[in-house]
């Protein structure tokens, strides 16, 4: 009898919990044929949807010209997505939590090709801009959902280098949207730059059919029913218990740690400007080689080279710094700490660190190598210096962040930093131009390097203080 009453025990935990680090459900226990398909399927359509952002850049002028409008109005279309992806987490987060994360990619997909449709079909520029929006709408779990899975694959302490590969992809495919699209617009006109999307799309879609699910509850869920039993953990909500839920946890909670908790304010600010920057080189690169080197289209479709290539090899330089000074200081700790305690965060910002300094003075040399009389591989080779220190900065950022708060509060930091980054990436296109008109490239980049030295200090603040400004949170770290 006490044999049968402990295994009905253990059946039952099992169904709240995983039964120990070797139960196969877990998806850190997956095939590793199947963990490296998933990642690399999320990972893809992630990068379609920050491609689709910036593809639309060079059909800027078509656009106003199609619809008679000014460049400010025809930037909007790219703001509004952009806008639309910080909006997203509203429509990911509870169907995430709800039915798992798979659920949310087969379904919210299929809506951002849709208005991707839209947008390619739309007869006048409101239209436009109203579709644009709603495909970042629907674009945004894409986003939310690839690190999430990534987390469920990976334990928190070898997360960096996987880590470093989805940061680096959407972020690629924001600097290479503009090239593409330039030579689209070229050969088919600004339209064509939202078929590209929506053939992109489609494409990436498929993969995701074949993946697995990865969120724990949904996966413990569908293990209790399948043996018939009722999970011990589910708690059913009235839909007026869950609007208040979701409001707490994507609204209130987050907007309340980004003006209470430095670590969320201060990341969340140098990532909003690192994205504002980013967009600002989108905008602005085409006016920049036009005015001081007399590019032509096909040419200043390539002076987005420098972007691309700093984005492409900032993997390299994330990996290195983990594998020489993070996971050796980690195994230091733990031979020498009690089982259980936690390594400080304030480690993840070696990278930025190293980095937060090289920002600025790339933007510096950026600014007053831009001239004729200097070739212009120069400045360059800066814009992508530029692109290499900017993520080098925000992910190591993000994974400070997350591990400060844990998984329950580092939800709600995350969700707060998502919104900033890209309010802030819709912004900065709005005035983007009018900046580098004004005031030259000089002066225009030299107000941004500015900005960025001020910011500088913030990761070595944090590395010093850090657990000094952790023991007075609000917010402990969850389990």
């Amino acid at each position: 009898m006490g044999g049968e009453n402990e295994t009905s025990s253990l059946a039952v935990r099992s169904m709240s919990d995983w039964t120990g680090i070797d139960d196969p459900d877990n998806p850190r226990n997956f095939h590793r044929r199947t963990r490296i398909y998933s990642t690399v399927s999320v990972t893809v359509l992630a990068f379609v949807t920050t491609f689709a952002a910036s593809i639309y850049s060079p059909g800027i002028e078509g656009v106003s010209a199609e619809f008679n409008v000014s460049h400010s109005v025809a930037v909007l279309p790219l703001s509004l997505y952009n806008l639309g992806l910080a909006a997203g987490p509203l429509l990911g987060s509870p169907l995430s939590e709800t039915w798992g994360r798979k659920i949310v990619l087969l379904v919210t997909t299929p809506g951002f090709m849709v208005f991707t449709m839209g947008a390619a079909l739309s007869g006048d520029i409101v239209s436009l801009t109203v579709c644009r929006f709603f495909a970042g709408v629907f674009a945004a779990p894409a986003v939310g959902n690839a690190s999430a899975s990534i987390c469920d694959y990976t334990s928190g302490n070898k997360r960096a280098v996987s880590m470093a590969f989805y940061y680096a992809v959407p972020t690629f495919g924001s600097s290479l949207g503009p090239l593409v699209g330039g030579f689209v617009v070229q050969a088919r006109g600004w339209r064509w730059t939202q078929w590209v999307v929506l053939i992109a799309a489609g494409a990436c879609y498929i993969p995701i059919l074949f993946t697995r699910e990865t969120y724990k509850k949904t996966i413990l869920q569908r293990r209790a029913k399948k043996a018939g039993m009722l999970e011990p953990a589910t708690e059913v909500k009235t839909w007026p218990q869950q609007v208040s839920y979701f409001a707490t946890t994507l609204l209130i909670r987050p907007v309340h740690m980004l003006f209470t908790e430095p670590i969320v304010g201060f990341v969340c600010l140098y990532n909003g400007f690192i994205f504002g920057l980013m967009y600002t080189f989108i905008i602005a690169l085409p006016w920049v080689y036009e005015h001081y080197y007399d590019f032509n289209a096909t040419e200043i479709n390539l002076s987005f080279l420098g972007l691309i290539l700093g984005t492409v090899i900032v993997p390299c330089p994330l990996i290195l710094i983990d594998h020489f000074f993070y996971q050796p200081r980690l195994r230091e700790f733990e031979k020498h700490c009690a089982p259980g305690t936690q390594y400080p965060p304030e480690h993840r910002l070696y990278p930025a660190m190293l980095a937060c300094f090289g920002l600025p003075a790339s933007l510096f040399i950026f600014a007053w190598t831009t001239r004729p009389s200097i070739h212009w591989i120069c400045p360059m080779i800066f814009q992508g210096m530029t692109m290499l220190c900017n993520l080098m900065i925000y992910a190591p950022a993000n994974l400070y962040m997350i591990d400060s708060y844990g998984p329950l509060y580092g939800a709600s930091a995350a969700g707060a930093a998502m919104i900033s980054r890209y309010t802030f990436s819709a912004a900065f296109p709005l005035f983007a131009l009018q900046l580098y008109e004004g005031l030259g490239v000089g002066w225009a980049t030299s107000i941004l390097g500015f900005i960025g030295l001020l910011m500088a200090p913030v990761p070595f603040l944090f590395f010093r203080y850090g657990e000094w400004i952790r023991s007075r949170s609000k917010y402990e770290k969850s389990a």
